[in-house]
């Protein structure tokens, strides 16, 4: 039984640090990418949304049927690779990004760089009240297939 559940648990929700990455699995999937522009260890309010959502099983569940999972990471004590910091950078600037956290949904473009042909489909941040409750606040912008 807690071999079968940590098995579970580690498949429930997958987050890309790699915007290519998800880009393809988007393309692949057809579902867009909701990226969560955070500064994951410093951010009060980044790891507050973190515990109140993003770790709950309904959040996993809804994200898991429609949009693929992007970290785009801020640290300040954790170091990143170069060209995930260059990519991250990159992003912030493309979405005009200002304050943590901040959540845009995209869908990606055929070009090479992160930010040519990118599609955004509305944005959101932290909404108090659980999954349910940010989960409306990003679900109107998802594309009606």
């Amino acid at each position: 039984m807690f071999i079968g559940f940590t098995a579970l648990q580690a498949q429930e929700t997958k987050w890309y640090d790699n915007f290519e990455e998800a880009a393809k699995v988007s393309k692949k999937t057809n579902k867009p990418i909701l990226a969560n522009f955070t500064g994951s260890d410093w951010c009060g309010w980044c790891i507050r949304l973190g515990k109140e959502v993003f770790s709950k099983k309904e959040f996993q569940k809804w994200a898991k049927e429609n949009v693929v999972l992007l970290t785009v990471d801020f640290p300040k004590r954790k170091k990143l690779a170069a060209d995930i910091t260059e990519q991250n950078n990159a992003l912030q600037r493309a979405f005009q990004v200002r304050g943590y956290p901040t959540i845009w949904l995209m869908s990606p473009g055929e070009g090479k760089v992160p930010t040519e042909g990118i599609t955004p489909l509305g944005k959101t941040s932290y909404v108090k009240g659980g999954p349910e409750k940010w989960i409306a606040s990003i679900a109107s912008a998802l594309p009606k297939n």
